[in-house]
């Protein structure tokens, strides 16, 4: 835990509110499987795909990277967060605002949609306008900084580029949709979470998971890499039409992130957290599986059960099943912090590793394999798997919700039990 300040960390409760929304929204897209059936899985351009698809981009992926980036942020990037209150009307804005988008969305509701792009937007904007500055400033760590700089700029792009989006199906933007939106998708994916993941990354793989640390050299060039694939790739899909140069410009730094993902940990100089180790792993190859069949594309059209495959194993098992893993180390984080504001002096407060018990983290990970697997089936045999996918998949994240849950309870057991006169702040 060198190099981390945790006097600098903010209110548990702040990060909390959006980590705890990250399992209800894995459930609510289990649930819409299971209702859907295969109309959940047969197009792309399905408006119960999309709903799905933002289901787990905005409502897992959203919000365990704007939690994660609260703390984070402050406390391993040295980079203030001037947000005090606003956190608690950020948070309810962004999730009602994904609760009428899909809602709107299936229902084709243009109003709705409008109303969802503004709600959605706002607090991604107030977010970055907060964060930025502190990113951009000269100090320490500063690759550190400018990828997680490029990650909060790609989240204000990718939610302005959704509000176009909306204003292009309302009729109001005589623009070409489909260009907007795989520059929409692809600055998401990539830039903000792929991103994010990749700075995280750099100071949590050592940490965690017990690897060699990531040369800021190899952290810088691949940001670099990443904002000119993202540039010319965005201009090259807008300005010709074409989908191929978007895919390989992307592709590069996608396959760089998944190789140095799995690399890493291979070698490690301290073996820990085994869970998160599997977690991140399976993960990382679910992405990796994802990438190749997407660059298979470029070269021979694929049939819509290939393309719902590779976003399937990208966006629904791969990269939420990362964040799941590595989320569930940061709960522990911020449970122990809890206890180390409000632990009076002369009493020892549990270690990080037993609020968040091992045998729960393997539980939560051979529940998400299996919804992996299965939902990798329903891709390419929807009609017979979709249903049984949804309730696995629900089942996933209603595991990881009941892990989060009990490891608070045992922080707040410990609390009661040591120094029942102090506040409960987690």
């Amino acid at each position: 835990m060198s190099g981390l300040d945790f006097a600098q960390a903010p209110p548990p409760a702040r990060p909390l509110r959006w980590l705890l929304s990250v399992p209800a929204w894995g459930m609510a897209a289990g649930a819409c499987l299971l209702l859907s059936g295969d109309t959940a899985l047969s197009s792309r351009w399905s408006p119960h795909t999309i709903a799905l698809v933002h289901l787990f981009t905005l409502g897992v992926l959203g919000n365990a990277m704007l939690g994660s980036l609260l703390q984070f942020l402050p406390v391993a990037a040295g980079a203030p967060m001037p947000l005090r209150r606003s956190p608690a009307w950020l948070h309810a804005s962004f999730n009602l605002g994904l609760a009428v988008f899909v809602v709107s969305m299936t229902s084709m509701h243009r109003n709705g949609l409008a109303v969802a792009s503004v709600l959605l937007a706002v607090p991604i904007l107030v977010f970055a306008a907060a964060a930025l500055p502190g990113l951009l400033a000269r100090g320490a760590q500063q690759v550190l900084r400018s990828g997680l700089a490029m990650a909060v700029t790609a989240l204000a792009l990718t939610a302005l580029a959704g509000a176009l989006l909306v204003a292009i199906l309302r009729g109001e933007a005589p623009l070409p949709l489909e260009s907007i939106a795989d520059a929409h998708a692809t600055i998401g994916l990539l830039g903000a979470v792929v991103g994010l993941m990749a700075a995280v990354a750099s100071v949590t793989l050592p940490m965690l998971q017990g690897t060699a640390r990531v040369p800021e050299r190899w952290l810088g060039g691949w940001i670099a890499l990443t904002i000119v694939s993202l540039a010319v790739g965005v201009a090259l899909r807008i300005w010709s039409g074409q989908q191929p140069p978007l895919v390989v410009s992307a592709l590069l730094p996608a396959l760089l992130f998944v190789g140095a993902s799995l690399w890493f940990p291979l070698r490690p100089q301290a073996r820990r957290n085994r869970p998160l180790v599997w977690s991140w792993r399976m993960g990382t190859l679910a992405v990796g599986a994802a990438c190749v069949i997407v660059l298979a594309g470029t070269t021979t059209p694929l049939p819509a059960s290939s393309v719902i495959l590779a976003g399937t194993l990208g966006i629904a098992i791969g990269l939420p099943m990362m964040v799941s893993g590595m989320m569930l180390e940061i709960m522990g984080f911020l449970a122990w912090i809890g206890l180390r504001r409000d632990c009076p002096r002369g009493i020892r407060v549990p270690g990080v590793g037993t609020l968040v018990a091992q045998r729960d983290k393997w539980v939560v990970l051979a529940l998400h394999l299996l919804a992996g697997a299965t939902l990798a089936g329903a891709a390419l045999f929807p009609a017979l798997l979709a249903r049984p996918a949804g309730l696995a998949l629900l089942i996933a994240w209603a595991a990881v919700l009941a892990t989060q849950l009990r490891g608070l309870a045992r922080a707040r057991t410990f609390r009661r039990a040591h120094f029942p006169e102090a506040a409960t702040g987690t």
